[in-house]
């Protein structure tokens, strides 16, 4: 198996805008909602249709996961997407993770109710990623594991007793809504208790729950800090999965930071996805924002405002914010984020090194980035992506107005966004669409 990225290093020079970037775009489905109804097909009752995916590295991940443990997962012409239909999982298999959260959180607790043995392994920073709470949870629930991340084998018997286990979720919701989604396949069910920090990213458990109830399985979060799921059928699926709200993000933030007007077709008018937050933080920041039919168009000011803010529970924002914040007028403080140091990379460390490097004076303590940009302007330099696609688009917004950003790795932005360079040529061009994107 291997445990390198699918996409090799590349450097890239960002694109300076030569004016107001304006154009209308349209994204591919949400890689969190995609990967969650991928999980919950492969339990249903019966054959889901999953339209409009995200099809990334992250998503490629989780099919070909699943297919090696055979459920049936092929293309549906008439969705755009995919028919998904559900078989005993079994081992053996070795399954990649890539640098994929939701695979390497959410498919162990299903993989325990299958049978054989399944080594899970991924790429080199996958292993520096929290995975101790969830296995150590599997294993109270009646998982055979071996090991405590990163790689680890877990030895399938054909079913997990379940029942009630107590975790410490405060370093990632994942660990949350990966034993939630398999719950209702355990033998007793689940009851998840946190005991710990706030839980960062609400959204996301809100999402997970969201999907669970859409497939028939009741579940009960009327006490703070405690999930319950009871055992039983989980009904197939049909459904379209929504843009991606968070890679939205990145198209605006050009719109932002140029004065110009991006607009996002299909934004829903109610979701759980934490992306949807960006529109109250770029409205603060100075820019206008109108969400009419389902278009959502953001215009940026003259020059934005700096803010001070508490991401927990939208922390994936932060990148996306952080280089908004860089060419605003006064100091942020981006808080409640500690938690984003165990993501695909220390984000706060990477986007500490970055902005010092381009020149603002950025600087992170436990929980927080402080940014302060310079009096004058920002200078070009090298832009390191630590292999983590949204350090890698923060890097690209920067260079919207900076000549001079080299990212030194933009593949890694496959992983969610993928073709991200056409894609963000064509949205500078502003007619000349991206493979898979529209602009």
């Amino acid at each position: 198996m291997s445990s390198q990225p699918a996409a090799a290093t590349r450097p890239w020079t960002a694109p300076v805008a030569d004016g107001k970037v304006s154009a209308t775009v349209t994204l591919p489905g949400s890689k969190s909602v995609t990967n969650r109804a991928i999980i919950l097909a492969a339990q249903a009752a019966g054959e889901s249709r999953i339209g409009a995916p995200l099809r990334s590295r992250d998503t490629d991940l989780m099919v070909a996961a699943l297919r090696q443990l055979g459920t049936e997962v092929r293309e549906d012409q008439q969705s755009d997407g995919w028919l998904v239909r559900p078989a005993p999982l079994r081992g053996p298999a070795d399954i990649d993770c890539g640098l994929a959260g939701t695979v390497m959180r959410f498919l162990p607790p299903l993989v325990a109710t299958g049978a054989g043995r399944i080594r899970f392994d991924g790429d080199p920073a996958a292993r520096r990623r929290p995975m101790g709470e969830i296995l150590r949870a599997l294993r109270a629930l009646g998982a055979d594991l071996e090991g405590d991340g990163l790689p680890f084998v877990l030895q399938g018997t054909g079913s997990l007793r379940g029942g009630e286990v107590t975790i410490d979720a405060s370093a990632s919701s994942q660990f949350i809504s990966g034993l939630l989604l398999s719950g209702a396949s355990f033998e007793r069910g689940l009851t998840v208790h946190h005991d710990g920090r706030s839980v960062p990213s609400l959204p996301h458990i809100a999402m997970t729950i969201d999907l669970l109830r859409r497939h028939g399985v009741p579940v009960d979060d009327s006490e703070p800090n405690t999930w319950h799921v009871d055992p039983g059928p989980i009904g197939p699926w049909t459904q379209t999965i929504e843009p991606d709200l968070s890679n939205a993000t990145v198209p605006l933030a050009a719109a932002a930071v140029t004065g110009g007007t991006v607009s996002v077709l299909h934004w829903p008018e109610l979701t759980t996805q934490p992306g949807d937050e960006f529109r109250d933080i770029v409205q603060r920041m100075g820019a206008t924002v109108s969400l009419t039919a389902g278009v959502l168009r953001v215009t940026g000011p003259d020059r934005l405002q700096g803010i001070d803010i508490d991401l927990h529970g939208a922390s994936e924002l932060t990148p996306t914010v952080a280089a908004l914040a860089a060419m605003a007028e006064g100091p942020s403080h981006l808080r409640g984020i500690g938690h984003i140091r165990g993501h695909e990379t220390d984000r706060l460390a990477a986007l500490e090194q970055n902005l010092r490097a381009v020149g603002v004076d950025a600087g992170s303590d436990d929980d927080a980035l402080h940014i302060v940009p310079p009096s004058g302007s920002l200078h070009g330099a090298a832009w390191a992506a630590f292999a983590d696609h949204r350090i890698a688009t923060a890097g690209a917004i920067i260079g919207l107005r900076v000549p001079g950003i080299v990212v030194d790795e933009i593949d890694c932005t496959a992983k969610t966004f993928p073709d991200f360079g056409t894609f963000w040529a064509g949205l500078l061009d502003g007619d000349r669409p991206g493979t898979g994107w529209s602009s």
